[in-house]
């Protein structure tokens, strides 16, 4: 890595952690902002939340082709504007109208940041530098969310409408501070379709779903995400209240866990991870997940004490906490080596917005699932689990040996991006 580049690195650092900061500060305390304090009801609070899934999945497609074009930073940019007029005026609007129509200005803004500032990492590093790279990048975004909701929550009074306008005035000067810290980025040039021959929007997408490894990989990141992340806020939850009387005391005492694991973890397990095929760190994840929802059964259905129920589900937490530390090292670096050259802005939307459905629908199947059915809900996602290391196992044999295992090129600095073994490309 260049001297150039390690400077650009440290400033996307800083906009990962200052992204995640905003995203944080405010996200946690829509839902009572608008349904109780702006008095617009739990239909139109719900509506807010379901808009920001509806915003991200429609700029996603288009946020991929313009990276592409553009380059991450202009996209980034617009983005951070876009984000930074959303949270202002979410901050002074009054009407349900006004509420949604600022809640998908934010929404969009904030779902094209994570594959603009992932692209720049891309741009930035090495194949020998990227595990760590975005390992850094996932321990910054998780210690930017603790602390904005740790403040935020310190700021807000549910009796001041001015306490919320204040937040939400925070949050857009953070954007926009953003802008500044990014905007004299020099960027090492790396090739655009401008740059090539001109690829039409259908082409570049049907290239995309053409790739057999981009798109077994975008089914597991599918079933990742729905498995887990979908899981966390809503049908988790439900699961320990309803099922394993949960206190929420004791589980916010199991959200602390998760970020501290991955916080304590994160470069600790990166030494552990970077040596070892990805698919199969993949798929040792899916197993200490299924050891998780196992502890979550029997914080719920088991028959011990309060306290034991209590200390099971807070290591639930923690072990998906484990899980997500090996992840963070591989997936997005897996995604970047699989995009042929030039095109790691669109395969880096394509990845968001798969995780943006499964966040969409996680929650919409889990928080149901587990306040009326517990058992079937715990069989139903330790299943997931294990489905989870069987995918990663089958995408192993579609990677290149040096996908699958970068560091075994590190010596020659050459790294097979966006093929196929040759064996796949025959069929």
């Amino acid at each position: 890595m260049t001297r150039a580049m390690g400077a650009a690195m440290r400033r996307i650092h800083v906009g990962n952690a200052l992204s995640a900061f905003g995203l944080g500060f405010t996200v946690p305390y829509l839902y009572v902002y608008v349904a109780q304090v702006r008095g617009l009801g739990a239909m139109t609070a719900g509506l807010v939340l379901a808009v920001f899934a509806v915003a991200a999945l429609i700029v996603l497609p288009f946020a991929g082709r313009a990276i592409v074009r553009r380059g991450p930073l202009p996209v980034l940019l617009t983005a951070l504007v876009t984000a930074a007029l959303g949270a202002l005026s979410l901050g002074l609007a009054s009407s349900a109208a006004a509420v949604l129509l600022s809640a998908a200005a934010l929404g969009a803004g904030q779902a094209v940041m994570q594959p603009s500032l992932a692209t720049m990492i891309v741009d930035c590093s090495t194949a020998d530098t990227r595990s760590r790279a975005f390992a850094m990048q996932f321990f910054l975004q998780n210690l930017g969310l603790g602390v904005g909701g740790l403040i935020g929550g310190h700021l807000v009074d549910t009796t001041r409408v001015s306490s919320f306008t204040l937040l939400f005035a925070i949050e857009a000067a953070v954007f926009l501070m953003l802008v500044v810290v990014l905007a004299t980025v020099r960027m090492p040039h790396s090739p655009r379709i401008a740059d090539a021959p001109a690829v039409s929007a259908g082409a570049s997408w049907k290239r995309l779903v053409g790739n057999r490894a981009m798109v077994q990989l975008c089914v597991l990141g599918f079933v990742l995400f729905f498995a887990c992340y979908g899981q966390f806020e809503s049908g988790l939850s439900a699961y320990g209240v309803e099922a394993a009387g949960i206190s929420t005391s004791a589980l916010g005492t199991a959200l602390a866990a998760n970020t501290l694991m991955i916080v304590v973890a994160q470069f600790a397990v990166l030494k552990f991870v970077e040596r070892r095929r990805r698919s199969r760190v993949i798929a040792a994840v899916g197993l200490i997940w299924a050891v998780a929802w196992l502890t979550a059964g029997y914080a719920g259905l088991g028959h011990g004490s309060q306290e034991m129920a209590t200390a099971a589900f807070v290591s639930t937490y923690a072990l998906f906490g484990l899980g997500e530390a090996m992840l963070s090292p591989t997936l997005a670096p897996l995604v970047a080596d699989l995009a042929p050259e030039g095109m790691a802005g669109q395969y880096n939307s394509a990845f968001a917005l798969v995780k943006q459905l499964a966040l969409a629908v996680g929650p919409a199947v889990g928080g149901p699932l587990a306040a009326s059915l517990p058992a079937p809900y715990v069989v139903t996602f330790l299943l997931f689990s294990v489905g989870i290391t069987v995918l990663a196992l089958r995408l192993g044999r579609q990677l290149t040996a040096v996908q699958d295992q970068p560091w075994a090129g590190a010596k020659s600095r050459v790294v097979a991006r966006g093929t196929a073994p040759a064996e796949t490309l025959a069929a």
